[in-house]
């Protein structure tokens, strides 16, 4: 999934919505979904904010035996950031102590932007829940997450437009032994996206995640300086996939791939959505598939050409997802 649409199932449950108030629908049982709770401030609905519908889930729900949660909009766009769900989960936690998945801002375009979904220090619920397995986030505004220690959590994602530069590094100069997955949607400076390649220095160099198996660093407007990097990266020896989708990936940056390390112990090597010619898709393919890495360069990224009276201009190219 590139575009922000709601999700369709967590930590290999399924999405479920807690019902409105008076709602007839029958409950599931608490393992067996992904709980999504949401509140809308314009639905006209009897409860008035997040804080009043998470209460009711709370008093409805055999929470002990949760396992998943998904946190869709929570109120205006401008009007709260994510600590308007973070500071009651972390309240919460001694409720949820089967909680192994979290995904915070489960909202899609028509109700927000990506980039004007509102976030805030995530590390909380890291600290408040030592045996979580995932966290996922949507939104990079305000967006904060200082190196934290965590021992148990194996998947790690952020959904943005633009990522702050001070998120990666926090990333990297945490301690997450048993990190699998790491996502990162690294976005465009317009809308906050200010990390360098300097920035995934700690991600890049692997000795802080010994787990790790699949790094996707993506949706970048720097994707060839980001490839070039990854071509040297000791962290990749050790992945069996890798992602460098969604951005502004040209042949400069899949010279850099096939001029660096080998990358033939992969199974899969994600670039879709690029901006590759089809000579250079023709070498990649001669370079990794007869190795088996299933090689992914679906769906050209967008562009635009501008140009004046006299016929001068530039091309004008786009990340898969930016506002």
């Amino acid at each position: 999934m590139d575009y922000a649409a709601h999700l369709t199932e967590l930590h290999g449950l399924p999405a479920f919505d807690f019902p409105a108030p008076g709602a007839k629908e029958q409950l599931p049982e608490p393992e067996a979904v992904a709980w999504r709770i949401s509140h809308d401030p314009y639905a006209g609905e009897e409860e008035k904010s997040f804080a009043e519908r998470f209460q009711r889930f709370l008093d409805t729900v055999d929470t002990s035996r949760v396992r998943a949660l998904i946190f869709g909009i929570w109120g205006e766009s401008y009007g709260c950031d994510s600590s308007t769900v973070i500071e009651p989960l972390v309240a919460a936690k001694d409720r949820l102590a089967a909680l192994e998945a979290l995904f915070i801002g489960d909202i899609e375009a028509e109700e927000a932007e990506i980039s004007w979904i509102e976030q805030s220090d995530v590390t909380p619920v890291l600290h408040a829940f030592p045996g979580l397995r995932e966290l996922g986030i949507r939104g990079g505004t305000k967006l904060a997450f200082p190196a934290v220690r965590h021992e148990h959590l194996r998947t790690l994602r952020f959904e943005t437009g633009g990522l702050p530069g001070r998120v990666v590094r926090g990333v990297g100069e945490s301690e997450l032994p048993a990190l699998e997955r790491l996502e990162m949607w690294l976005g465009v400076e317009e809308y906050g996206g200010d990390a360098t390649v300097a920035d995934l220095g700690g991600l890049l160099a692997g000795s802080r995640f010994p787990a790790l198996r699949h790094l996707g660093l993506q949706n970048s407007e720097i994707q060839d300086e980001i490839a070039a990097a990854v071509a040297t990266a000791p962290v990749v020896a050790q992945l069996t996939s890798l992602s460098l989708a969604m951005g502004l990936l040209t042949d400069a940056g899949a010279e850099a791939l096939l001029a660096g390390q080998p990358l033939t112990h992969l199974a899969s090597l994600d670039l879709h959505y690029n901006f590759l010619s089809e000579a250079m898709e023709q070498r990649l393919r001669e370079a990794l598939e007869p190795s088996g890495v299933e090689l992914d360069l679906s769906e050209k990224g967008e562009e635009e050409e501008d140009e004046d009276e006299d016929g001068d201009g530039e091309t004008w190219r786009y990340t898969a997802v930016a506002e």
